[in-house]
């Protein structure tokens, strides 16, 4: 992601004083996540009968790659995901060098909470099923880990907030569509629960943003400019991610289509970003990219789909060839 010019100072300060003004709507969507999140527990999606322990000190069984019985790209999938989740120390270091007092740190530690649920259940799912290489995916995390998580240059605490409401909805699509890719009903259910938290997550994220616009227009335009046009899942570093990501997309369970039309555009609209009055000069400016970057993410999606049928076509007749 190219670092943002943070070079004007009133934009800096606007934020600045912005966060302080929306410290009632952090209290408030905090004490509305708290009512309606669901208590759940991991250990009751887990298939723990089908586990077997593995080789090793314990003397086990080595896994074999004849026990991936799930699709390739839905473990691809699954892998990704769960590497994501485990960064969750990076991500938990970046959002709380905003502040740890108040109602905003009272979230974020809850937030923490609740994400590391996911990485928890995602594993024990993993590794109680062998669905895929337990040493190959200790050294996935490990290496993964070992990166850490920085936030782009110039992102604000705004920023983030904005990011983080476009990129949990992006989770939460990414969770549901691995699930029905696995074609087990199990880890359809888990996954479905996971994404009714990354949902949540992006309500509550979504609404400080809402309410940045009432309170400054022209700044919180800038942001979502900024988040939109440079948005990088959290996971892109993980290695091989392009090829992965790539695997992923061509499925079908998360590509340039879902991006614009499930991600982008639900959450723009739900700001009313293009219907807004009020606007100085910076805001209309914001705008316009805005738009011109969303119509060129439009037309390279409808590419990539047409790309990837014919992908699948060819695919298709290679397999008949064969048979």
């Amino acid at each position: 992601m190219p670092p943002i010019d943070r070079s004007d100072r009133s934009v800096a300060s606007a934020e600045h004083s912005l966060l302080a003004e929306l410290q009632p709507v952090v209290e408030t969507n905090l004490h509305r996540h708290l009512g309606v999140a669901k208590e759940w527990f991991p250990h009751e999606y887990i298939p723990w009968s089908e586990g077997r322990t593995f080789d090793g000190p314990l003397g086990g069984e080595a896994w074999t790659e004849d026990e991936a019985t799930l699709p390739e790209v839905a473990r691809t999938s699954l892998v990704v995901n769960l590497l994501t989740e485990d960064n969750l120390p990076g991500y938990h270091r970046a959002v709380a060098e905003f502040g740890r007092d108040g109602a905003w740190g009272t979230w974020v530690d809850r937030w923490t909470a609740e994400e590391a649920r996911h990485g928890i259940a995602l594993r024990d799912y993993l590794l109680a099923t062998r669905a895929v290489d337990p040493r190959a995916l200790e050294r996935a995390r490990m290496e993964h880990m070992s990166g850490g998580y920085d936030r782009p240059d110039g992102y604000s605490a705004l920023h983030a907030i904005a990011y983080a409401s476009f990129q949990e909805l992006a989770t939460r699509i990414s969770h549901r569509n691995t699930g029905t890719a696995t074609n087990d009903p199990r880890c359809e259910a888990l996954l479905a629960r996971i994404a009714a938290d990354e949902n949540l997550h992006m309500v509550f994220y979504r609404n400080l943003v809402e309410a940045a616009f009432e309170l400054a227009p022209d700044t919180a335009m800038q942001v979502v400019r900024d988040v939109v046009v440079g948005f990088e899942m959290p996971g892109s570093t993980i290695k091989d991610f392009g090829r992965k990501s790539a695997e992923i997309a061509i499925a079908g369970i998360y590509d340039l289509r879902l991006h614009h039309d499930s991600v982008i555009m639900p959450i723009l609209r739900k700001l009313r970003v293009f219907e807004r009055d009020g606007f100085g000069a910076r805001g209309e400016a914001a705008r316009e990219e805005l738009a011109s970057f969303v119509a060129l993410l439009d037309k390279k999606a409808s590419s990539f789909t047409d790309r990837r049928e014919g992908i699948r076509a060819a695919r298709t007749k290679r397999m008949t060839s064969a048979a």
